[in-house]
C-alpha cells in the first residue's frame, strides 16, 4: 500500500497507509491530524488543508487549479510548494510523498 509522509505543526514526522481512491487531505484527516481542519470537507472553498508539498515530487502532482491559487492567495503561510490537499489525489505514483501541514492563518 502506498505511503505518504505527513509533517504535523510540531515537525513530527508520520508514515500513513493510503488507500486508493482518497485525496491527500482524507488520508491525513482520516488518520488522525487533527490541526488540518479541512472545513469544507473537500469542496476547494476554504484553503483549511493547506500543504506544503516535498519539492522533488511537485511534478507529479495535478496542476494547480485557478481556484485553488485563488485560495491559497489568501494564506500568510503560502510558498513554492503550497497546495490544497483536497485537490491532490493520492496515487501510486505518489508513494513516498512528503508533505507538511502548514500554520494556521
Amino acid at each position: 500500500m502506498p505511503k505518504l509522509i505527513v509533517v504535523n505543526r510540531e515537525g513530527e514526522e508520520s508514515a500513513i497507509d493510503v488507500d486508493d481512491g482518497l485525496t491527500i487531505m482524507e488520508a491525513i484527516r482520516d488518520n488522525g491530524f487533527d490541526e488540518l481542519l479541512a472545513l469544507c470537507g473537500g469542496c476547494c472553498s476554504c484553503a483549511t488543508c493547506h500543504i506544503h508539498v516535498d519539492a522533488s515530487m511537485a511534478d507529479k502532482l495535478p496542476a494547480i487549479t485557478e481556484d485553488e491559487d485563488d485560495l491559497l492567495e489568501s494564506s500568510d503561510h503560502r510558498n513554492e510548494t503550497s497546495r490544497l490537499s483536497c485537490q491532490i489525489p493520492f496515487t501510486s505514483d505518489l508513494d513516498g510523498l512528503k508533505v507538511t501541514i502548514a500554520q494556521e492563518d
